[in-house]
């Protein structure tokens, strides 16, 4: 399967260049991959750059999860990672992700000098 880069995602998010975004719909159109990585790097462009907030970033990855043609990496630790976005303002996706990728690897608790990641369940304020 296709892979595709964070400004490939951006695209297909943002849909705010007509011509790129065509670019990227044709690519995906027989499947393609999105790793962590890229996921992480999009929200952060989103949030950051496009000042989108976290309710309809949130919105923008769970429609990823269901997308048709999108693979989302290990999608059960990315939706578990949304819904802790989703529940505490504040904390970054990338934060949240960073927790769910320990725990779904058995790696808990995760040591963060972070006070609001530190408050989670199966995080440990050092």
């Amino acid at each position: 399967m296709r892979a595709v880069d964070t400004n490939v995602l951006v695209r297909l998010l943002a849909r705010d260049d007509a011509k790129q975004l065509a670019a990227a719909e044709a690519f995906v159109q027989t499947g393609a991959w999105i790793s962590h990585l890229v996921l992480m790097e999009a929200v952060w462009v989103l949030d950051s750059v496009y000042s989108i907030e976290p309710e309809q970033i949130s919105n923008g990855i769970e429609m990823l999860l269901d997308h048709n043609e999108l693979v989302v990496q290990d999608a059960n630790v990315v939706k578990a990672a949304v819904a802790q976005y989703r529940n505490h303002a504040g904390l970054g996706f990338s934060d949240c992700l960073i927790l769910e990728v320990a725990r779904a690897a058995g790696h808990v608790p995760l040591g963060t000098f972070d006070r609001g990641l530190g408050k989670l369940q199966g995080a440990q304020k050092l």
